[in-house]
């Protein structure tokens, strides 16, 4: 039988079991996770947070990080600036970042989400606003949502996945995991 686990990523945590590279040690996911023999489908980054999928599987691991599946990633981004939904424009036909051109996102403006707190806090600014923005990906390139934000002049302060397919952080706090 196939174990999936949801696990909600803390910032600062890397997306692997070991940091054996670091000369000081920086939390994993093995700060949080002791179950034996399940892996991440896909990477967060260290700054990113929100939802990271395990699976002992390693075809369902191959399908939830490959790009060529399509699978829906959907990220909750916090932006500096207060982009309108023509701003947004662009990221729905898709641009050209220079690892080549993304395939188009789903996006819209948002309510600031009911989230946990992050540590350490987003800086805040009283002359610069922010604005919350929903954003589906169907492919999954090194740091590209905020690659993508920055591309259209609102680089992003806090990135939250929220869905990876029809798993989802519905419920689950920060640092916590649960089998899915």
């Amino acid at each position: 039988m196939t174990r999936v686990i949801l696990f909600n990523k803390p910032f600062d945590v890397l997306s692997q079991f070991t940091d054996s590279k670091s000369p000081s040690p920086r939390r994993t996911l093995s700060d949080f996770i002791d179950v034996p023999g399940v892996y991440p489908a896909g990477r967060l980054d260290r700054d990113s947070e929100g939802l990271m999928v395990l699976t002992d599987d390693g075809r369902l691991q191959a399908r939830i990080a490959d790009p060529a599946h399509k699978l829906a990633k959907t990220y909750l981004v916090q932006v500096e600036g207060a982009p309108s939904d023509a701003d947004l424009e662009p990221l729905r036909r898709g641009v050209t970042l220079k690892d080549g051109p993304t395939r188009p996102a789903q996006v819209r403006l948002i309510e600031a989400p009911d989230l946990w707190p992050r540590d350490p806090p987003v800086r805040f600014r009283k002359s610069v606003p922010d604005t919350w923005i929903e954003l589906t990906l169907r492919e999954g390139r090194n740091r590209q949502v905020r690659r993508m934000t920055a591309h259209v002049g609102f680089p992003t302060l806090r990135l939250v996945r929220w869905r990876v397919g029809d798993w989802s952080l519905d419920g689950l706090a920060s640092g916590q995991w649960k089998d899915g």
